[in-house]
């Protein structure tokens, strides 16, 4: 392939000339160019030609019959799209920049909190921000991570600790850990339950890589020394185990609500105080839209709930 160089200064296209070059490629004729660019024949032939003596290249080879572009044609006009696709974004950005809240939040949370955190806040959400809806992904912390590095997230809603480079974390609420078990078990009458004493039981958690899962091992540290473990792929999942007798679990306690109730099973608090996790919002430091920040911590502190620990 053949590269040519081309000076900057002598380079002054404008975005206008790409837009015309990409209409010829499309239409492969001038007129038809022509009228998707509303503009005459003559400024769209204008343009190019302008564009072509700029370059010192041919971008299309015109015959009477047929307009076909050039090898080195082809690259620009690959090149034109990206050019107009990127401006397109910068205003997309601009728009943002005048109303942070208008427009789609894609927004990152990890399996645990998902579905129990999600049915509070979007009804939430579709009051205060009613032009902002969500594009959700639920994931692992580890790829949450990533997503948010690399933007294809906005915000992530998280476990802590979350000490990463570059990010931004905002605590939202605490939550207390509960014990599960089927109806049917010995400790289906206590009160309470002692982090220690699981170690004792088959106890069921998510999968390794869950956060969840390694947060309830520190709490209960016995459990990994000479408990038997067994593991699931969702919170859910392991629920309906527990129901079927295959052993007992831990769940957040925004997984153990009224709303959850289930009557083959049985929830029991830890004896005080219980062990916790905090959940946070995280964001790059160099995201623009800090009043959908703003939005997301308020639907969270909206929530009307006995569970969570609303943090200022």
């Amino acid at each position: 392939m053949q590269f040519i160089g081309i000076s900057q200064d002598l380079v002054k296209m404008s975005l206008t000339e790409l837009k015309f070059i990409i209409a010829v490629a499309q239409e492969r004729n001038f007129r038809r160019a022509a009228e998707k660019c509303f503009v005459t024949q003559p400024a769209l032939s204008l343009g190019i030609k302008k564009l072509e003596e700029e370059l010192n290249i041919i971008i299309f080879e015109r015959s009477h019959s047929d307009i076909s572009m050039t090898e080195i044609g082809t690259q620009i006009v690959e090149q034109a799209y990206r050019v107009i696709e990127e401006s397109e974004r910068i205003k997309q950005l601009a728009d943002l920049g005048k109303n942070q809240l208008k427009g789609t939040l894609k927004l990152g949370l990890i399996h645990s909190v998902g579905p129990y955190l999600l049915p509070e806040i979007i009804p939430i959400l579709r009051k205060i921000a009613p032009d902002m809806p969500l594009e959700i992904e639920e994931n692992l912390t580890a790829n949450l991570e990533s997503q948010l590095k690399n933007s294809v997230l906005d915000l992530a809603i998280i476990a802590l600790p979350f000490n990463v480079a570059g990010l931004q974390c905002r605590a939202l609420y605490d939550e207390e850990f509960d014990v599960v078990v089927p109806i049917s078990h010995h400790w289906a009458a206590r009160k309470s339950i002692e982090p220690s004493e699981l170690s004792n039981e088959k106890v069921l958690l998510l999968n390794n890589g869950h956060c969840f899962s390694n947060q309830v091992t520190q709490a209960c540290p016995q459990l990994i020394r000479k408990g038997e473990v067994l593991q699931g792929n969702s919170l859910e999942t392991i629920r309906n185990m527990v129901a079927s007798n295959l052993g007992i679990t831990v769940l957040p306690s925004s997984a153990t609500a009224a709303r959850y109730n289930n009557p083959l099973l049985k929830v029991i608090p830890f004896v005080h105080p219980a062990p916790t996790r905090r959940i946070a919002l995280a964001w790059r430091k160099s995201f623009v839209r800090l009043e959908a920040v703003e939005k997301i911590a308020e639907a969270v502190k909206a929530i009307n709930s006995d569970y969570m620990k609303i943090l200022n």
